[in-house]
């Protein structure tokens, strides 16, 4: 009986071993393409209208790094200006109610790459953008509630989406301590 559990538990790891290697193999064959910033509005979102009636929204994102120079002492700042398109219905209408220029936001979505053609010119062009559509990509407004630049009813994070969420939902359990 002994020898038997002890087959059993070899075949079994055996099984397991395989079973991680095998997906560890799809993963990396795979690809990734997930984009996380923090960062602060530039200026007002751009809402349009598509096409198909649905409306879009345009954020262009500055994310900051600063350091100090080792050779001056002086600090020094670089900033990066990310165009972020989100086609979620539902964060469209968030952005739209509450997002100004200056709200500090994380955003989460997908790299994408367009090319379109220079009216002008007649040359193409490409335009590389984060953008927020399905279900991985999600929207968190990181301004409180009571600051002093914008209004007291500012919704503090939406990290859905989907349309149909409560979005104005009460976030006053997030203030509690921490347990350990």
């Amino acid at each position: 009986m002994i020898l038997y559990l002890l087959i059993n538990y070899d075949i079994n790891i055996q099984l397991l071993i395989n079973k991680n290697q095998k997906f560890s193999q799809n993963i990396m064959a795979g690809s990734l393409n997930k984009v996380q910033l923090i960062g602060r509005l530039g200026a007002d979102p751009d809402i349009k209208q598509m096409v198909n009636g649905k409306n879009v929204a345009r954020l262009s994102v500055a994310t900051s790094q600063t350091w100090k120079d080792k050779s001056t002492g002086e600090r020094k700042e670089k900033t990066e200006w990310h165009r972020v398109v989100i086609f979620n219905e539902g964060l469209v209408n968030v952005v739209q109610q509450y997002l100004k220029k200056g709200a500090n936001v994380y955003v989460e979505g997908q790299l994408s790459t367009r090319k379109w053609k220079d009216e002008s010119s007649g040359q193409d062009k490409y335009s590389t953008e984060i953008v927020l559509q399905g279900y991985n990509s999600s929207l968190t407004m990181l301004d409180s509630r009571n600051s002093k630049n914008e209004p007291s009813n500012l919704v503090k994070e939406n990290k859905s989406s989907l349309p149909n969420d409560n979005l104005n939902q009460d976030n006053s359990d997030l203030d509690d301590e921490i347990p350990f």
